[in-house]
């Protein structure tokens, strides 16, 4: 066994090194000045990621492998001021799902299931970031006598 002591420099140099072995692998292309066109379509990727009950992960570049499903989608991350909209959107699901299987549509019923399941999670996921996000009073302090 070898022992190494490794300095912040060292490291830093390290790293640099790396990248510059790996800039030099790739394409020389990709490292030049994107066009306005090209620079449009970026930031317009951004204004796409905004969606009715939140905002959508999806990288740049990348098409909607979900149909635009966002319910059932795990890269959707919810507004909490859409909460009551996913309220009702739960529960207009629970009566989908009570109407398809008085009509005895089995097929129907396990789509539904599956956004329930999703607009659950969604509802799940809102609970976390409100508990993340509270605030705690802890009390003003009082001052003892020695």
């Amino acid at each position: 066994m070898n022992y190494k002591a490794v300095y912040p420099q060292e490291a830093i140099n390290g790293h640099r090194a790396f990248i510059a072995r790996r800039r030099d692998l790739r394409p020389s292309e990709e490292y030049r000045t994107p066009t306005d066109q090209e620079w449009q379509e970026f930031l317009g990727h951004f204004e796409h990621r905004k969606v009715a009950l939140g905002t959508c992960g999806r990288s740049y570049a990348t098409a909607c492998i979900h149909e635009h499903s966002c319910l059932r989608c795990p890269l959707l991350r919810p507004e909490p001021t859409q909460r009551p909209r996913l309220l009702e959107v739960r529960d207009n699901l629970i009566n989908r799902i009570e109407e398809a299987r008085r009509e005895g549509w089995l097929g129907e019923v396990e789509g539904l299931q599956i956004s329930l399941a999703g607009a659950r999670h969604k509802l799940a996921q809102l609970d976390q970031i409100a508990n993340r996000h509270s605030t705690i009073d802890l009390g003003m302090p009082s001052r003892t006598q020695p």
